[in-house]
């Protein structure tokens, strides 16, 4: 299988200034990374990249793209969407809450993701079968008992489960996550993890891009610090997330530690 991303010399302009510096990175099918990194990094304009809102440019300014994902340079959005997953921790604002107050019954916003809509409306044709994918999604994220509770009476992190069940109705082979546990208390946020490594022992390939290293599960074989728009490391948990090199990508003396296979941090006093 080739690589699900693959970043070769990458640069992005922003008003005419660089937001990504010279980006190169590929992660293979099953290698499930963090990318993260401080306010100000670069994760959103990668971010943008991963969902092709913003076209990279070569380094060299010569040469094919620099960006490939699942192998192809170019891509229809939506059949990308069903294999090349995308959640965002403002999601639930602009899936439901904006489009219909919410009143969105959990199987419909997970049997939406077939259709590429937000919602199932009276002019979809909507299937048995495909109703039973979104049960199955449900299912996956353990939030069969929200099949029929409305976004608007759901919790943040109850929002957050029936959105990547909608991502995952079409069984893709990567599921991108940006800051998944925005808006999340501490126990929503370890439960909702949980979740996510759960996907990731299951064969979806897990991306996680954040500034929280309490959202690195310990399924994660790669960490990628960013710092500026470059790559500032980039290799296995163990080696990066240590007080010395977050210290230096964060600007700040860092304890940090480790339970239950989640890493914490702290600022020192």
């Amino acid at each position: 299988m080739p690589p699900v991303l693959e970043l070769t010399h990458a640069t992005v302009l922003r008003g005419g200034t660089p937001v990504l510096h010279d980006l190169s990175l590929c992660i293979e099918p099953g290698e499930h990374t963090a990318i993260l990194g401080p306010n100000g990094a670069g994760k959103t304009s990668l971010m943008r990249v991963l969902t092709l809102d913003d076209r990279p440019r070569a380094s060299d300014g010569d040469g094919p793209p620099p960006l490939r994902l699942l192998g192809r340079f170019s891509w229809d959005l939506t059949e990308l969407r069903a294999r090349f997953a995308v959640v965002t921790g403002d999601l639930d604002q602009r899936f439901g809450l904006e489009m219909s107050g919410g009143r969105v019954p959990g199987l419909d916003v997970a049997t939406s993701g077939l259709l590429g809509s937000h919602g199932v409306f009276f002019h979809h044709d909507v299937t048995p079968e495909m109703r039973q994918q979104g049960l199955d999604a449900l299912a996956r994220v353990e939030a069969l008992h929200l099949a029929a509770k409305p976004l608007n009476h759901m919790s943040a992190g109850e929002r957050r489960r029936v959105l990547i069940a909608r991502a995952l109705v079409t069984r893709p082979e990567v599921l991108l996550l940006d800051e998944p546990t925005t808006g999340l208390d501490f126990v929503a946020r370890q439960q909702f993890m949980d979740s996510v490594g759960r996907l990731a022992r299951e064969g979806t390939t897990i991306l996680i891009v954040t500034h929280h290293i309490e959202e690195v599960i310990p399924e994660t074989r790669r960490v990628v610090l960013l710092a500026h728009g470059r790559i500032a490391f980039d290799g296995p948990p163990e080696a990066a997330l240590t007080a010395e090199r977050l210290g230096g990508v964060y600007g700040a003396a860092l304890e940090v530690g480790k339970s239950g296979g989640y890493y914490h941090v702290r600022v020192k006093a």
